[in-house]
């Protein structure tokens, strides 16, 4: 049996969450409000993501950062390359945006914002046991990930099955640190097994 493509990957999770259940989906997203605020200190500037309708969280993952953070950017594109970011303040302060997305409406800060968060929750398709993430392709994170501080958390959220034994990598792709699935919570990722994770 021939290994998956990324974009074999990519179709076999969407055909996934496009089957889920509403209940099922409220359920997992419901387990990450929960779980997210764990992983966050009081104050703390954190980077996060605006969930797509296929992506697992909803904006009560952002409500329940914002509740512990002093700060929750989230991206602003700008056409290929890096990142952008805004501060969310509420569902009331989105717009749609490019690429399906929501995006805030305030203040837009420079990609190397990102240097600021302690931590930093990146949409996924998938993820591997090594850290591997498998993203949409476009390349965003890619080229926004490297520009994050040294010591930075880099969290993904997945579903409990989008965490996977292996996926295939490119040379450009940033490895995660950790994933947060609905089930499991945070798990530890590559070089973090075998640890207790962060505290």
């Amino acid at each position: 049996m021939h290994a998956r493509t990324k974009d074999e990957w990519r179709q076999l999770v969407l055909t996934g969450r496009r089957a889920l259940t509403p209940e099922l989906r409220t359920a997992e997203d419901q387990a990450i409000v929960a779980l997210v605020t764990r992983e966050v200190a009081g104050g703390s500037t954190v980077c996060a993501y605006v969930p797509t309708a296929l992506e697992p969280g909803s904006l009560d993952f952002l409500d329940a950062l914002r509740r512990v953070a002093g700060r929750v950017l989230v991206p602003v594109t700008r056409g290929p390359g890096p990142l952008y970011w805004s501060e969310f303040t509420g569902a009331d302060g989105l717009a749609d945006a490019s690429y399906g997305l929501r995006e805030p409406t305030g203040p837009v800060q420079e990609p190397d914002e990102i240097r600021s968060a302690d931590t930093i929750f990146v949409p996924a398709l998938a993820v591997d046991r090594r850290g591997v993430r498998l993203g949409r392709g476009a390349g965003f994170y890619d080229r926004t990930l490297g520009l994050a501080a040294p010591g930075a958390r880099l969290i993904t959220v997945v579903r409990d099955e989008e965490l996977v034994s292996e996926l295939p990598e490119d040379p450009h792709d940033v490895r995660m640190g950790w994933a947060l699935t609905p089930g499991s919570g945070l798990v530890a990722l590559g070089e973090q097994r075998g640890t207790d994770g962060p505290e």
